[in-house]
């Protein structure tokens, strides 16, 4: 069976979101994360997903950096899963790294959730600034869809467009899947975010894992040794001489 790979277009939104809801229900911090970003609210209700669907629209029509692929069975173009990344081609400004918050919640509701997703935006800053680099939001396969290979297919093709692009790729990952991307040549970083159990709502804190795979033209360089040189730009000809 052949799954590709394929920008996701607008009619494949809801379909693409169907997975992704999915997904997270599907894994024990995904379905904290739902609670925490749309409490007391059916996400699987029709006025709900209409709503988000057109709120995606709108923010593609922004965004000029956010890409949202999907996997497609090619047997019968069935969408297996979705992938979402940012692609930051070139270096932002403060303004343009910005955290604006979760501004659909207020109150207490907003506070909770942005306790949990501050971390991950300071910890980004820490790690990159605005450098450029390939950020992986979220790798997401219908529960129903499970052993099709459209997991396997959006992995690698995080890898091959971290090749293409000549661009280091970082996600967070988790506690039972650490293990995997060892093995695929993933770099398992020193710094982690660690989300307070009174936060989560659970009985014990969770540690996420940071990772990233430095593309091949950094010729075996580490990411903190690239950290440390300030960070080379593995697409220019001057600093490929130097590498």
């Amino acid at each position: 069976m052949a799954v590709a790979v394929l920008p996701a277009l607008i009619p494949d939104i809801r379909r693409v979101y169907e997975c992704y809801f999915a997904a997270f229900k599907g894994e024990r911090m995904g379905e904290i994360m739902l609670k925490i970003l749309f409490p007391g609210v059916d996400t699987d209700a029709a006025e709900f997903r209409e709503a988000h669907a057109k709120g995606t629209l709108e923010y593609w029509h922004t965004s000029d950096s956010q890409y949202t692929f999907k996997a497609v069975d090619m047997a019968n173009g069935e969408i297996l899963g979705m992938g979402l990344v940012d692609i930051f081609v070139r270096e932002r400004s403060e303004e343009e790294r910005k955290n604006h918050g979760v501004p659909w919640l207020e109150g207490g509701a907003r506070e909770r959730a942005e306790k949990v997703l501050n971390p991950l935006h300071d910890m980004r800053e820490h790690l990159f600034g605005g450098k450029p680099y390939i950020y992986a939001h979220v790798i997401g396969v219908d529960p129903r869809c499970q052993g099709r290979k459209g997991g396997i297919a959006l992995a690698k093709f995080g890898l091959d467009l971290s090749e293409r692009c000549q661009l280091p790729i970082y996600f967070e990952s988790s506690p039972s899947s650490i293990g995997l991307y060892k093995k695929a040549g993933y770099e398992i970083l020193k710094e982690t975010i660690v989300h307070k159990a009174e936060t989560l709502g659970v009985e014990e804190d969770i540690v996420v894992p940071l990772v990233v795979r430095m593309p091949s033209s950094a010729n075996g360089m580490s990411f903190y040794e690239w950290k440390e040189k300030g960070y080379p730009n593995f697409n220019a000809p001057s600093n490929k001489l130097k590498l």
